[in-house]
C-alpha cells in the first residue's frame, strides 16, 4: 500500500508541510507544481522552493510573497516564530504571536482595511485554477479552522473573521499542501503525535496557554504533547491539515521508503526545526496480526468438543484446533486453540464460552508470516484436478485438491498417488 507517512517532532505549520511534500515529488512535478500554483489566479502571491538548512540538516523551505512583500518577524520576539496569520478571531483583533515557526504572512496594504470572511476565503478557493479535489480539501480545511475559532470565541462560525489565517499566503500555503497530496496521491497518510511545544503565547488578548484554543480545538482526538520547547509549535493551519489528511495517528509502520522530504522552518532551536515526510509501500498491518484464543478442556466428550470445533469455524473462526493434554488431578484434557482476525477476537471469545464448558481463555496477539494463497486448474492425463497455490519470500507451494484427485483414481483405476504426482508435475 502507497503510504505517506508524516513526522511531527517539531510541531507542523502550513509552508513546512509543504515544503517537505514539494520534496516528495519528481524534478518535472516539482516544475510543475510551481507553475500551477503560481498561475492558479490567487491574487499577488509568489512561490518559490528555496534550499534551507536546520541544525546541519537539508531540506526546502517555501517562501510566499504577496505583491513582492514576505512578512518579517516584529521585533522583540523571542519565542518560536511568527504566525500572524495562523489565528483568526472576530471583530478584527490582531495578533503578534511569539510562537510556531512558519513564515506566515499579513500585508497591510491587503488586509489592515478589512477582514475576509469564512465565505470571502471559500471564494477565492474556488476561483483557483486547481484541480476540483484540492480546492474541496482546501474548503474543509478553513471551514474547520472556522469552527474550532468560533468555538474558542464562543461565537457563531459566520462571525469569526480571517484577517490573520484569511491572508493571501496563507491560502497558498493550504492549498499547496492540498495540491502536493493530491500529485503523491498515497493510499494511506499516518501521522506521529504532534509536538505542540509548551507555555505560553502572547497575542492582542492577552497571554494564553499552548497549545492555543483553536488548536486545541482542532487536535481534539488527535495524540499530542509537550516539551521544553518554549512557544507554539503547531499551528492552526497545520493542525488543520494533519486532522483533515490523516487516515491514522501513531509510528511510522514499518515500510520500504521510496522517497523522504524536509520541509524546513524558520526559526532556531536546539533540535532541528523541521517537519519531515516519507513515502513507500507498505503492507496492510491488521493482515499480519492474528489471534489466538486458547483454554483448557477437561469436562467434554469428544463427540461434544469436535462439534464444538465444527462450530466454531462455521462461525468464523479461521482455523480451530486441539492437542491433547493432561489437567489437573491427572486428568485427560484438550487444550483448544481458536484463531482470528484481531477484530473479530471478543465475537469469538463469546462464542468460544457459548459453545464449550470452558470458563475462561487466554487471549494471545501475534505477528505472522503468510503465503499468499490461490487456486488453478491443471490438465493430467486421467483430467483436470484443482490445485491449491500458496506463494511468496521467493517459495511457491502447490497442491492438488484431494477429491478431484480420488475422483480420477476412481474413475480410470489408477492408484491415487499416481494421479497426485501428475498434478503436481503440471503445476
Amino acid at each position: 500500500m502507497r503510504t505517506l507517512y508524516i513526522e511531527c517532532n517539531m510541531g507542523a505549520a502550513g509552508d513546512m508541510l509543504m515544503s517537505a511534500l514539494y520534496e516528495l515529488l519528481g524534478e518535472k512535478e516539482k516544475e510543475s507544481f510551481l507553475a500551477v500554483m503560481n498561475h492558479s489566479g490567487l491574487p499577488g502571491t509568489e512561490i518559490q522552493a528555496c534550499p534551507g538548512s536546520t541544525c546541519g540538516i537539508a531540506g526546502t523551505h517555501m517562501k510566499v510573497t504577496v505583491y513582492g512583500e514576505e512578512e518579517k518577524e516584529p521585533a522583540g520576539e523571542d519565542q518560536g516564530h511568527s504566525h500572524d496569520h495562523e489565528h483568526s478571531h472576530e471583530h478584527g483583533h490582531s495578533h503578534d504571536h511569539d510562537h510556531g515557526h512558519e513564515h506566515e504572512h499579513s500585508h497591510d496594504h491587503v488586509h489592515s482595511h478589512h477582514h475576509a470572511s469564512p465565505g470571502h476565503i471559500r471564494d477565492l478557493i474556488r476561483g483557483m485554477d486547481l484541480p476540483e479535489e484540492v480546492k474541496k480539501s482546501g474548503e474543509a480545511v478553513y471551514d474547520a479552522i472556522a469552527a474550532a475559532e468560533a468555538k474558542a470565541h464562543g461565537c457563531p462560525v459566520g462571525d469569526v473573521h480571517f484577517h490573520e489565517v484569511g491572508a493571501l499566503d496563507a491560502v497558498a500555503d493550504v492549498t499547496g499542501v492540498c495540491y502536493a497530496i493530491y500529485l503523491l496521491h498515497p493510499e494511506r497518510i499516518i501521522v506521529s503525535p504532534i509536538h505542540v511545544g509548551s507555555g505560553t503565547v502572547r497575542c492582542a488578548h492577552g497571554i494564553m496557554p499552548v497549545p492555543a484554543p483553536a488548536t486545541a480545538n482542532l487536535l481534539e482526538g488527535v495524540p499530542i504533547y509537550g516539551g521544553s520547547v518554549q512557544g507554539e509549535l503547531c499551528t492552526p493551519t497545520g493542525a488543520a491539515l494533519l486532522k483533515h489528511f490523516a487516515d491514522s495517528f501513531g509510528p511510522m509502520p514499518m515500510m520500504q521508503v521510496e522517497k523522504s522530504g524536509v520541509g524546513i522552518g524558520t526559526k532556531s532551536f536546539e533540535q532541528a526545526n523541521c517537519v519531515r515526510v516519507f513515502l513507500g509501500e507498505t503492507r496492510d498491518e491488521e493482515e499480519h496480526r492474528i489471534t489466538e484464543l486458547v483454554c483448557n478442556i477437561d469436562d467434554m466428550s469428544p463427540e461434544a468438543l469436535a462439534f464444538a470445533c465444527s462450530r466454531l469455524l462455521e462461525l468464523g473462526a479461521l482455523d480451530v484446533y486441539t492437542v491433547a493434554g493432561t489437567m489437573k488431578k491427572g486428568r485427560s484434557g484438550h487444550v483448544l486453540t481458536v484463531l482470528c482476525r484481531p477484530e473479530e477476537e471478543e465475537r469469538m471469545a463469546r462464542c468460544i464460552l457459548e459453545q464449550t464448558t470452558t470458563n475462561g481463555l487466554r487471549a494471545r496477539r501475534c505477528g505472522k508470516y503468510f503465503l499468499e494463497t490461490g487456486s488453478e486448474q491443471v490438465q493430467t492425463r486421467w483430467g483436470n484436478v484443482r490445485v491449491k497455490t500458496a506463494e511468496g519470500y521467493g517459495i511457491r507451494h502447490v497442491k492438488p485438491e484431494f477429491e478431484d484427485v480420488a475422483d480420477l483414481a476412481r474413475e480410470n483405476g489408477v492408484p491415487y498417488r499416481e494421479v497426485f504426482e501428475d498434478a503436481v508435475k503440471k503445476a
